[in-house]
């Protein structure tokens, strides 16, 4: 049975509403070019590294090196709609 909203949590709602209104406003070209830019310096800690294995999974690769250490690469693989 449900109570309403816990004491003291008053602009909870307006809260939520105001984050989720900003989710509109996400840029998808933006968030892409971060996670080309944080997947560039994952990549250059490997240098000087050898890759054991590589594999695809269905939401993320995974690179193994031959000191047994993972890498993983989530999100905005691809490229954009929009023209450049």
């Amino acid at each position: 049975m449900s109570k309403g909203p816990e004491p003291g949590a008053g602009g909870a709602i307006e809260d939520l509403e105001r984050l989720l209104s900003n989710l509109e406003a996400i840029d998808p070209d933006a968030l892409r070019e971060e996670e080309f830019a944080m997947t560039q310096s994952m990549l250059d800690t490997l240098k000087g590294k050898t890759i054991k294995r590589a594999t695809m999974e269905p939401k993320r690769i995974v690179l193994e090196t031959t000191e047994g250490n993972r890498y993983f690469f989530y999100g905005f693989i691809g490229e954009s709609d929009a023209p450049t």
